[in-house]
């Protein structure tokens, strides 16, 4: 048995990271080649854009009278906007964060009965509504992008 530190199995020479392991390498190359696509710039550029509707959008519609919902908006505004900036710096590592988007997209939906109590605004209503059901779509969409297939020219 070896005493030197050359044989042991924790040694740097022969212990690899997952980092460089041959199947992290393919996603990593697929998710980059997929980013690359137009598409993908849209929808990243579609999921900023509605998060930072959001995030002003009590003051554009004009929430009266609401300031949990506008302060609630403004969060959840910025955190959409956030998390579009990470798709699209980083698709190959934030794609699984689709689901996110999806679940900021429901809470706005629900935000004016949950934050406020009694949502009898109209236009707060259906401008979370519409706002949400985008987030949602452009979620969805991003988690697709993760399922894009590259074309093989033949």
């Amino acid at each position: 048995m070896a005493t030197d530190s050359s044989h042991s199995p924790t040694s740097p020479s022969t212990r690899s990271t997952i980092e460089e392991h041959p199947d992290i390498m393919s996603l990593r190359d697929r998710y980059a080649a997929v980013s690359d696509k137009p598409m993908a710039g849209l929808i990243e550029g579609l999921c900023l854009l509605t998060g930072l509707y959001l995030a002003i959008s009590p003051w554009v519609v004009g929430f009266t009278g609401l300031t949990s919902l506008r302060v609630t908006n403004l969060v959840v505004g910025i955190a959409l906007a956030v998390l579009a900036m990470g798709f699209g710096s980083v698709l190959e590592r934030t794609h699984g964060l689709g689901w996110v988007a999806i679940a900021i997209g429901a809470w706005t939906i629900a935000a004016p009965w949950a934050v406020s109590g009694h949502a009898d605004i109209h236009k707060a209503i259906v401008n979370n509504a519409i706002v949400g059901g985008v987030a949602i779509l452009l979620g969805l969409a991003t988690m697709g992008l993760g399922l894009m297939k590259r074309r093989v020219r033949r």
